[in-house]
């Protein structure tokens, strides 16, 4: 039987004052989409278990003039169903439909599928996309501005302290004009644990790629941004021979293994294939 101490802060203050001295002890759970099933299976045995459920200060999505600000318990039926989300994220807002069913969707949470940085988070190619910044509190009250593609240490690691928890995410708005696009491809259905995901945006003038971010999930121990791709798009007429270009390219830039969903192989071939059809996607597409 595990023993834990349960806590359900009201506040923030709360929150931070019961985090005094607990660091390495502590479990969050929002949704428990994620920590529930590990609680099950002993991968977790956590000292204090701290619902985050009741800080209303963690929740919402609000649009300002150069940014979108997420809150960290924002769900993602919010996340897909928010207008401004679709507005000017729309990739992270069709991630967030196509993550798990309804039930999950309802409950799971975009700070708990950051936090718990599976190689497969569903959320992370699209924030890592849009250079998305993680703000975080610490319990003396410190706070952090962590960017997304820094965030991420291996499976199910990342770079919160234990007296850490993240508040909410930014996302820069896309300058105009840009374009984007989100595939994910799963064993049975996109509501399936990803075997490849990717996203990626464009800022295009006059059909020439100005700036490009691309990210993959599932290929690698950590979700990653394809660097030497977004170098190789930039500056480039996006036609037929870049695309071929990057596709290839996009080969060496991930380091997938071989599981019960995909060999390493697999996912390599996956990954140009679903880049070829993004980009083309992306090209034909709306605003981002």
């Amino acid at each position: 039987m595990i023993h834990m101490e349960y806590l359900a802060p009201k506040t923030l203050d709360q929150l931070l004052e019961d985090l005094q001295g607990k660091a390495g002890q502590v479990k969050f759970v929002a949704g428990c989409t994620n920590v529930i099933p590990d609680l099950r299976v002993r991968a977790v045995s956590p000292a204090y278990l701290v619902n985050l459920q009741g800080l209303e200060a963690l929740s919402g999505i609000a649009e300002e003039r150069d940014s979108i600000s997420v809150g960290a318990l924002t769900t993602m039926t919010e996340l897909a169903l928010s207008e401004t989300v679709k507005t000017w994220a729309p990739a992270l807002a069709s991630a967030a439909g196509k993550m798990g069913n309804p039930l999950i969707r309802n409950r799971a949470t975009l700070g708990g599928n950051l936090a718990d940085a599976s190689p497969a988070a569903d959320s992370a190619p699209p924030l890592l996309s849009l250079e998305a910044v993680i703000h975080t509190v610490q319990a003396d009250g410190g706070k952090r501005e962590i960017p997304v593609d820094r965030f991420f240490e291996g499976p199910h690691r990342t770079v919160l302290g234990g007296e850490e928890i993240l508040t909410r995410v930014t996302l820069p708005k896309p300058k105009d004009p840009s374009t984007s696009a989100y595939i994910k491809l799963g064993l049975r259905n996109a509501s399936a644990i990803s075997v490849v995901s990717i996203a990626l945006l464009l800022h295009l003038e006059g059909g020439i790629c100005r700036k490009a971010r691309v990210a993959l999930g599932s290929v690698a121990p950590t979700p990653l941004r394809a660097y030497g791709v977004e170098k190789a798009l930039e500056g480039k007429k996006i036609d037929e021979t870049i695309k071929e270009t990057c596709a290839d390219m996009i080969k060496g830039e991930i380091s997938p293994i071989s599981d019960i969903r995909a060999s390493a192989e697999y996912r390599r071939w996956t990954a140009s294939v679903l880049f070829r059809r993004a980009i083309e996607a992306a090209m034909e597409g709306g605003r981002a």
